[in-house]
């Protein structure tokens, strides 16, 4: 079943949130002096920061009980799930996004904060990771996200997407088999891998070209770190 929900006051303006809800959970100076650095390294604006650590502090709060990610520090956080998203922020403007199996919104949220102009829909099966989505959604005023409570493989929207991404789904062949079909024609799926992926590469299906792979450095992330620019051919 898919259960797809609009979030609400969609004409509100993208990145307010509810300061009153947020504050159930602290978030350090440290993390806020992290983000703000990492955001000025990839040539983001500072002004990203609040609804950003808004939605870090979310997550946090929601994790100690519902353990929607390994990742426990809030400073290890912001390296690992907000710069590394944002990382590829830069290779992406305006259209429809599907984000595939995106966990608690990653990295749909932090590029429909930082994207105003993209819509982005949360695909993602996990019942409360869904939940943590919508109420992330909805106390963020994101009116450019919505939550898709299903498999990608289930998801009946055929070629409606520009683009599609998925940070941590599989290969590329195997996020071509589950959600291809909601890419139109000419659309380009956006991976993020670690090392250059050649086999992965040599193994795209018919109908599907590598345009470009982009080394991307993660400001405080060690490792490399690639997006990879798969095209459906028209």
């Amino acid at each position: 079943m898919v259960c797809c929900e609009t979030p609400r006051g969609r004409g509100e303006r993208v990145g307010t949130c509810n300061n009153a809800a947020m504050n159930d959970t602290t978030l350090s100076s440290e993390v806020r002096t992290d983000l703000e650095r990492g955001l000025q390294q990839l040539g983001l604006n500072a002004a990203f920061a609040p609804p950003l650590l808004a939605y870090l502090a979310l997550l946090a709060r929601w994790n100690r009980t519902y353990n929607l990610t390994a990742v426990r520090d809030p400073r290890e956080m912001v390296v690992r799930h907000l710069l590394d998203s944002l990382a590829m922020q830069p290779h992406i403007a305006s259209g429809t996004l599907a984000d595939l199996g995106t966990g608690p919104g990653l990295p749909g949220i932090p590029l429909a904060i930082t994207r105003p102009s993209l819509q982005v829909t949360l695909v993602e099966s996990n019942g409360k990771k869904a939940r943590f989505m919508r109420e992330a959604v909805r106390q963020l005023g994101l009116g450019n996200a919505r939550v898709a409570e299903s498999r990608a493989e289930a998801l009946a929207e055929p070629e409606a997407y520009d683009h599609l991404t998925a940070r941590a789904l599989d290969t590329l062949e195997g996020i071509i088999e589950v959600g291809g079909h909601l890419l139109r024609p000419g659309g380009a799926l956006l991976a993020m891998k670690g090392v250059h992926p050649h086999e992965e590469i040599a193994k795209l299906p018919a109908g599907w070209a590598a345009e470009q792979v982009i080394p991307l450095q993660v400001p405080g992330l060690e490792g490399e770190r690639h997006l990879v620019v798969v095209r459906k051919r028209a």
